[in-house]
Order: C-alpha cells, then sequence, then structure tokens
C-alpha cells in the first residue's frame, strides 16, 4: 500500500512538473519573432517572410549588423522574397520566385541581393555565385523603428529598423 501511494505521488509530482514547464514556455516571448508583409504591386503578389529583432539599446548599423558584409536583412532564419509575377526591381528584372534576400549595407549605400536559394539559416551559407540579381540602393534617415519592420507601398518596399529606411523600387 505504501509503495503505490509513493509511486501515485511520484508520478503526480512528474506531471505537475512537466505541466507547469510547459506552461511558463508558453508565455516567454520569442526574442526575434517571426513576421510577414503582403501586398500588390502592378498585378504581382510580393510577400517578405523575416524574422523581426528589436534595436534594445544596441547600435545596429556598423556594429551589430556590419558595414561591408553579407546580412541576412533580418534574424535567425534568412528572409524570404516573394512575387508571383516577373517585376522590375530598380529597372532590372527579377522572374517570379522566391528568393533568399540579404544586404551588404555601407554608411552610403546598400547592395541589395534576391538569392536564388530561399530555405537557408542566416547568412553562413549564402553563396554570391547563387545570386538572381543586385541592387545599389541609398537608405534615408527615419524615425526610430524599434523592431524591424518590412513595407510595401505602391512604389515598392523598404526595410525599416532603427533610425533608418531602405526603400527599394519595383514595377
Amino acid at each position: 500500500m505504501k509503495k503505490s501511494t509513493l509511486l501515485k505521488a511520484g508520478l503526480f509530482f512528474v506531471f505537475a512538473l512537466l505541466f507547469s514547464t510547459a506552461s511558463f514556455a508558453q508565455g516567454k516571448p520569442v526574442p526575434s519573432p517571426r513576421d510577414s508583409v503582403s501586398a500588390k504591386i502592378n498585378g504581382a503578389t510580393i510577400t517578405i517572410n523575416y524574422g523581426s529583432p528589436s534595436v534594445k539599446g544596441r547600435k545596429i548599423y556598423g556594429e551589430l549588423v556590419p558595414y561591408d558584409k553579407v546580412w541576412r536583412t533580418g534574424a535567425n532564419q534568412a528572409t524570404t522574397f516573394t512575387t508571383t509575377k516577373d517585376i522590375m526591381v530598380e529597372g532590372k528584372k527579377l522572374a517570379a520566385g522566391t528568393y533568399g534576400f540579404f544586404a551588404i549595407p555601407t554608411a552610403t549605400n546598400w547592395t541589395v541581393i534576391f538569392n536564388k536559394v530561399a530555405n537557408q539559416w542566416g547568412a553562413f551559407k549564402y553563396d554570391e555565385s547563387q545570386d538572381a540579381l543586385r541592387v545599389t540602393v541609398k537608405p534615408v534617415k527615419a524615425p526610430k523603428q524599434e523592431r524591424l519592420v518590412y513595407k510595401i507601398n505602391s512604389k515598392g518596399f523598404s526595410l525599416n529598423w532603427d533610425e533608418l529606411s531602405v526603400p527599394v523600387k519595383i514595377k
């Protein structure tokens, strides 16, 4: 009888521990949650899926996001850019499809990259030979944006984070 009671108490304790751990894990905020934005531009549906990190008091450009190096334009899994139709990006043709979206930031200009390998973790295995398109854009000063966000409008899209907006024209 004593063994049975001890066994039941032990099982109850283990179950309670597992349940409470699972409950607490559900409420924990993700540091860089996945987000996406989608809209139509000239008949093409554009979708951008990205990890959305926060500034959290850090210096972003030139430090967390180093200059002159390929960046995944978000957090964790590489950002993806999908277009359902062929489009013109900054005057250059990009075929319909899904791409890994990267950039090489500098203090004055950014090289925006659409890479044929969409499913990548970060930029660790980024291969320049797989680039479908590279264009150069000029970032502009913008109001403080704590969390990285992409916005799509009738002229294209922009990456907005910290005090910078990086507009990319699409037709």
